[in-house]
Formats: structure tokens, C-alpha cells, sequence
């Protein structure tokens, strides 16, 4: 892989995504005017089907991940609520073309979207120069994180599978940030966080529910969590309804890793990834329960169940989240990208 590969795949990101917003303008002058439901979803099973296939034109990570995200899972789960007048997209009065579009690729925050600050100037001048300042310091770590691959051979395992953690959540989040601001000012919409400090989780509960990964929480609460929850509440009573609900979102989770793996890596999956959510499900389940029976009596410090927590979660993602990422070559490929795009600017400067 090179420099002078890269302008073909730019092109042909620019032709996906074009592609995608030209079957939103179909599903929102078309299936928009079908009463919801199946004739509705009828008529959106080729959008569907065209967001599944659009990423496996790109094979860059760094472009190619995030098309897998947004348009395979986000986009996909949004367009199946659409289907029954549920979700951010079906909204009264109806959205315009424009949100509509947004909302479909990205993930806007909805409900605040059209809010404007209410803060003093002041207090949001100083927000800004700290969500400023902030993004700086995460720009240096990461940098600082991608010049020491190059002594990976030095380095035990253990420590590249820490920095590891530490890439996925930093890398994120600056994507996230640079997506925002030309968002924010073209659009005057805000971005859904990615994460909520994770680092400071107190269970798995608050981990998963709360600070990790709360775009893909936000799309499997309505077509995950709470449907299965409603149909386990009718076959099983309310009292049991919660553990179902819980392990399916887990699992559809690990199973939507899986198909990102296999879009970025094309190697027929081994199903670590989806164990590891099926464990962490599992662990979830058991976390409610023992937090209602010992309701009020007894409970952990979060000054330990904090570091337990985090550690519990970076021991099995050395165990079963990074094996397939490793395997496949994927963390070299990724890193050897960032080594390109440096080259391609210096070349161009």
C-alpha cells in the first residue's frame, strides 16, 4: 500500500457516500409517503441492501471504518425504525431533506439539535477554549501512541494491547470532533458523544450503558433492548424480562462487530469478538441482579469497583475483543496508514 493509491480510494469514498445520500433523497420522496410498516419496509429493503454492500468499495481503515458504522449499522437500524414510523428519522411535522439526511449518516443528537447556547459568553467562551485545549492534549497522546509503535518488537504485549485500548477511544473521539465542527457550522446540529468519560465507570452497567460506545447504545435501545424486553415481559413476566433484553443487545452487538471485522479484514470470522460480548452481557445480568438484592444493604467503594471495573474490561478485550484484530493484520494496517497520510502531505506541501 502507498501514497499514490490513496487519491483512487478518496474518490471512491466521495462516490459512496454520494451514492448514499442519493438513496436518502429516494427514501425521503418515496417510502416516506407509504404508511409504515411492512409495504413501507418493502420499499427500503434496496437501501438497505445498498448501505450493506457501498463499504466494500474501500479498503483503507481509517475511511473505510467509519462507513461501516455509520451506513451498515447506524444507518441500517435507523432505516428499519423508519420503517415503522419509529426512530429519528419519522417525526411530526416531518423532516425536512436536509435533517433527514444528516440524522441518517450521523449521529445527531435530535433533541438539542436545534437549541442554541444559553450560556453567558463568558461561560462559553471558556467552554470552548477547554473542549479546545482538551482536543490538543488527545491530539498529542495519540501522536505520542503512534510514534511508540515503532518500537512495538521492544514492547511486551500486554502494554501494545493498553495503547491499543487507548487508540480506539482517542482515535474516535477526534474523528468524532473533526466531524462536528463542520456540522455544527453548516448545519447547526451537535453530534451524539461517543463516549462519556469511561475511564471514571463504576460497573459494567455504567460502563456500557453510559460511557462507552453510547451512539451503538442509542440505536439498540429502541430496536433491540426494548422490543425483546416487551415480547419476554408477555412470555415471561416483567420480573424476567430485564435478562433476556440485556443479552440479546449484547449479542447483536457482538454480532455487528463481527460483520465490521469482516468488512475491514475479509477473513471468515472466529467469533472471539461476540463471545466477549455474550460474556459481558452475561456479567451485566448478573451485575442488576446482585445490585437488587443487596439493594441498600451493601456496595462497593467506587474507588474499587471503578478499577475493577476498567480492568475487567481491558483483560477480556486482550482475551477475545483483539485477537481477530491482531490475527488479520489490522492494527499493522492501521497503523501503517497514518505513516501514508504524512507522506502525502509532506509530498504535497
Amino acid at each position: 500500500m502507498g501514497s499514490m493509491n490513496f487519491d483512487p480510494e478518496i474518490q471512491n469514498f466521495i462516490k459512496v457516500w454520494l451514492t448514499a445520500t442519493a438513496s436518502l433523497i429516494f427514501c425521503h420522496q418515496i417510502p416516506a409517503r407509504i404508511p409504515g410498516g411492512a409495504a413501507r419496509l418493502l420499499s427500503i429493503l434496496p437501501i438497505i441492501y445498498l448501505f450493506t454492500v457501498l463499504p466494500t468499495h474501500l479498503s483503507y481503515i481509517h475511511l473505510a471504518g467509519p462507513t461501516i458504522f455509520y451506513l451498515v449499522w447506524l444507518g441500517n437500524f435507523k432505516l428499519l425504525l423508519f420503517s415503522f414510523d419509529q426512530g429519528p428519522l419519522s417525526s411530526t411535522p416531518p423532516l425536512s431533506l436536509l435533517h433527514f439526511i444528516s440524522i441518517a449518516l450521523l449521529p445527531i443528537k435530535t433533541e438539542t439539535s436545534t437549541k442554541q447556547d444559553q450560556s453567558p459568553t463568558s461561560y462559553s467562551n471558556l467552554k470552548k477554549w477547554k473542549k479546545a485545549s482538551i482536543f490538543a492534549v488527545k491530539c498529542l497522546l495519540l501522536a505520542a501512541i503512534v510514534s511508540i509503535y515503532k518500537y512495538r518488537d521492544f514492547i511486551h504485549q500486554d502494554v501494545i494491547l493498553a495503547l491499543y485500548c487507548c487508540h480506539v477511544y482517542l482515535g474516535v473521539e477526534l474523528i468524532l470532533a473533526v466531524t462536528a465542527a463542520p456540522v455544527r457550522a453548516i448545519l447547526g446540529l451537535e453530534l451524539e458523544p461517543q463516549f462519556n468519560e469511561p475511564y471514571l465507570a463504576t460497573s459494567l452497567q455504567d460502563f456500557w450503558g453510559r460511557r462507552w460506545n453510547l451512539m451503538v447504545t442509542s440505536i439498540l435501545r429502541p430496536t433491540v433492548y426494548h422490543p425483546v424486553r416487551r415480547v419476554s415481559a408477555l412470555v415471561l413476566g416483567n420480573r424476567w424480562a430485564l435478562p433476556p433484553a440485556i443479552l440479546a443487545t449484547f449479542v447483536v452487538s457482538g454480532l455487528m462487530h463481527e460483520v465490521i471485522y469482516y468488512y475491514l479484514s475479509r477473513a471468515s470470522p472466529t467469533w472471539e469478538v461476540t463471545w466477549f460480548f455474550v460474556l459481558h452481557g452475561f456479567c451485566v445480568v448478573v451485575e442488576v441482579a446482585a445490585k437488587k438484592a443487596l439493594a441498600g444493604r451493601w456496595r462497593l467503594h467506587s474507588m474499587i469497583s471503578g478499577p475493577l471495573t476498567v480492568g475487567f474490561v481491558a483483560v477480556t478485550g486482550g482475551w477475545l475483543f483483539f485477537p481477530q484484530v491482531i490475527r488479520n493484520g489490522l492494527d499493522r494496517k492501521a497503523i501503517d496508514e497514518y505513516s501514508i497520510l504524512l507522506r502525502l502531505i509532506r509530498d504535497r506541501m
